[in-house]
């Protein structure tokens, strides 16, 4: 296949309030928000100069007809962490913490790297990474 990742959803229950907490708290920058006549408001932010978008889609919004019956299992908060591979978890946790971002898991250091999670306001998990120095770089 040829192509590219370009979104991913994240189901949030109040849209408003998690464009506020991703561009104000965590900052990232709001990349679309438009809303289609007869439509619902499709927004999505990211981290700047990054092509991937997290959908803020908001919980009980129209969908497409394709996927009005797999919606309704749709939920906040019940999938594995959207991991964010950092330079430095603890000055990015810090940073963090300081604008309000909970973290359930503050930096913790493993073989593999160092690791701490947070959370949304809807109870999504975002886990920031940070490889060993040891570690081939990208």
């Amino acid at each position: 296949m040829d192509g590219k990742i370009t979104q991913i959803a994240l189901v949030v229950t109040n849209q408003a309030r998690s464009l506020e907490f991703f561009t104000e708290k965590v900052g990232f920058e709001k990349k679309t928000d438009v809303t289609p006549p007869g439509g619902y408001r499709w927004v999505t932010v990211g981290l700047k100069e990054q092509d991937l978008e997290l959908a803020l889609f908001q919980l009980g919004s129209a969908v497409d007809p394709s996927q009005k019956e797999p919606s309704k299992n749709w939920s906040p908060g019940r999938a594995p962490p959207i991991v964010l591979r950092v330079s430095d978890v603890r000055k990015i946790h810090q940073e963090l913490s300081a604008r309000g971002v909970e973290f359930p898991q503050p930096p913790v250091d493993y073989p593999w790297g160092t690791v701490a999670t947070f959370t949304d306001p809807d109870g999504n998990l975002f886990s920031i990474n940070q490889p060993p120095g040891t570690w081939p770089k990208k």
